[in-house]
Formats: C-alpha cells, sequence, structure tokens
C-alpha cells in the first residue's frame, strides 16, 4: 500500500514531466485509484501545497548547507564565490527534484508559500549583495534582478532537459557560467 511520502514522490515525478497532470493521472502515476489518492489528499491544490512546501524547505535547506548567511557575512571574495558555486549546484538538484514548482500557477499564488518564498528571496539577495560589494558579481545590477535572473536560469534548464536539449552532467557548469558571466565572448 503506497504510503502518503510515496504518493507525493510519484506525483512529484509525474509534474516535473506534466505539470498539467490531472488526480487521476497522478494516481496512475503513484499506482493507486483516484478515490485512494483523494484520501490522501481531498483536492490537487493539497496536494501541490504539499509539494511547494517541499520545496521550499529543499530551498531554505539548500541556502543553509551552501552556508549563504555566512558567506555572506565573511565578506570575503573566495567563501563568497565558492557559496556561489554550491548554491547554483544545489539549486540545480533541487529543481530535478521539483522543477515544476518554478513555474506552477498554484505555488506561485498560494499566499503563505508566496510569503514564505519571499523571505527566502531575502536571505538569497542578502548574499547577492554581499557578493556585489566583494567584486564577485557586478555591482551596477540590481541585486533582485540577479535574484530572477537566476530564476530564470534554472527554469530554462528544466526546459532544456524536458525538451532533450541538453544532457543534465552539462547543465551545471552552463547555469553557472551563464550566470556569473552571461553570454558575453
Amino acid at each position: 500500500m503506497a504510503t502518503r511520502d510515496d504518493v507525493l514522490a510519484a506525483a512529484q515525478r509525474h509534474l516535473n514531466v506534466d505539470a498539467r497532470a490531472s488526480m487521476a493521472d497522478l494516481a496512475g502515476a503513484a499506482g493507486i485509484s483516484r478515490a485512494t489518492l483523494h484520501r490522501h489528499f481531498a483536492t490537487r491544490e493539497d496536494l501541490l501545497h504539499e509539494l511547494g512546501t517541499r520545496s521550499l524547505d529543499r530551498w531554505a535547506a539548500s541556502l543553509v548547507a551552501a552556508d549563504a548567511p555566512g558567506a555572506a557575512a565573511s565578506g570575503d571574495a573566495v567563501r563568497i564565490r565558492a557559496c556561489l558555486d554550491d548554491l547554483v549546484a544545489r539549486y540545480l538538484a533541487d529543481s530535478d527534484d521539483f522543477g515544476f514548482a518554478l513555474t506552477d500557477p498554484y505555488l506561485l499564488s498560494a499566499p503563505d508559500l508566496v510569503e514564505r518564498s519571499d523571505a527566502l528571496v531575502e536571505r538569497e539577495v542578502a548574499l547577492y549583495v554581499a557578493a556585489q560589494a566583494a567584486g564577485v558579481l557586478r555591482a551596477d545590477l540590481p541585486p533582485r534582478w540577479i535574484s530572477h535572473a537566476l530564476y530564470g536560469l534554472l527554469v530554462a534548464a528544466r526546459d532544456a532537459l524536458l525538451g532533450g536539449d541538453l544532457p543534465r552532467r552539462d547543465l551545471d557548469a552552463l547555469v553557472l557560467s551563464t550566470f556569473l558571466t552571461g553570454a558575453q565572448r
């Protein structure tokens, strides 16, 4: 019998391939009936909300694991750059699991998830401000733009994978180099 975690894992994998999957599709992906899925989650929004919460948990954990607050507070360019390298790799790994969450309309509009996301953005932007002050990132860009740009690169990486345009093994280097130097020659 599928546990709640089994159902969430199957739904997460399926949503990464088909973000518009119905509850019937998600039940099938989990190998359970739609009625059983509804015993775990009354609505698709309930299921998405749980996955959105888990996605935000991973984002928060990635910031901590990369020591974004410590790197930002240090002001040390080498430490900040190492943190950015680590953080981008972690974000890509997170998007392997939660790629659908990057653009899902429900997840981008649920008030409690948006509030939590905004708080995580603030922690991330503090790192970008420190990176600018240390000369690691361009100082002429608004730090929030840097955050949006990295987010856009994560969406592009997800789309490139889904479209079969790039192998996963190439994405860490491509996203990091594009993030740090853009497409300049």
